[in-house]
């Protein structure tokens, strides 16, 4: 088995921006008369989509949250990022070695794919902003599914969309890698039958050791040809 795909996670592996979202969030709680909890972010949003988080959050400070309610306080959620992105991009920098992890893995001809939580006009404003569009083949955003992570689905469906793209790939689960910041990425990943490589960019090392298949402190620690030889080991291994 030859690894043909990468799917990236977005925030906390490509962009350094989860402080912003945190700030984000904590402003829309204030702006309903809620207070913000020290700890909550990391607890309840890391690693889900916004549509998630939110709910959970409202919920649990006792809201009726309907649907549309959710999609206004996400859209406004949207636009303060936008705006915020105009004045602080440059404080806001994609994780080093990814940009030298791409060429490794384009030049090898391996398709690669965004799976998360943000919504897609964050995910392409970044990535646009950041001359990194063209090398991904597919994004599975939070507005693309009604699930969030630590279901499988959006790693589901970043496999069919690549298969769709180029159908002689044959893309299987077993033929990609998944790039995971959190345990609920890790665990999303895994699900849907995908290997995961932890990097320590959010957690600590030891936290995401336990759950992934390799774990880096950072992305010019991982090296794609081990883990080919590891994939092509593995399936020999079955098939003996």
């Amino acid at each position: 088995m030859s690894l043909k795909a990468v799917l990236f996670d977005f925030n906390g592996v490509i962009i350094n921006d989860e402080p912003l979202h945190e700030q984000l969030i904590e402003q829309i709680l204030l702006g309903e008369n809620l207070r913000p909890q020290p700890g909550e972010f990391r607890k309840i949003c890391l690693g889900r989509s916004d549509r998630v988080c939110l709910k959970e959050l409202l919920t649990n400070r006792g809201r009726v949250v309907s649907e549309s309610y959710l999609t206004e306080l996400i859209e406004r959620k949207a636009q303060a990022y936008q705006k915020l992105w105009c004045e602080k991009s440059d404080q806001l920098p994609i994780y080093p070695g990814l940009e030298a992890l791409i060429y490794q893995l384009t030049s090898r001809n391996i398709k690669l794919a965004v799976v998360t939580g943000a919504i897609r006009t964050e995910v392409e404003l970044v990535l646009n902003s950041t001359n990194l569009a063209k090398y991904f083949n597919a994004i599975v955003a939070g507005d693309d599914i009604p699930t969030s992570k630590p279901a499988p689905d959006g790693y589901l469906l970043a496999v069919e969309r690549l298969n769709a793209l180029y159908p002689n790939t044959n893309l299987q689960p077993r033929n990609c890698l998944a790039i995971e910041d959190t345990p609920v990425g890790i665990q999303a990943a895994k699900s849907a039958g995908i290997a995961v490589v932890g990097v320590a960019n959010t957690y600590p090392f030891h936290m995401l050791q336990r759950q992934a298949n390799w774990t880096v402190d950072y992305l010019h620690d991982l090296e794609i040809e081990r883990v080919q030889k590891v994939l092509r080991e593995k399936v020999r291994f079955v098939e003996c």
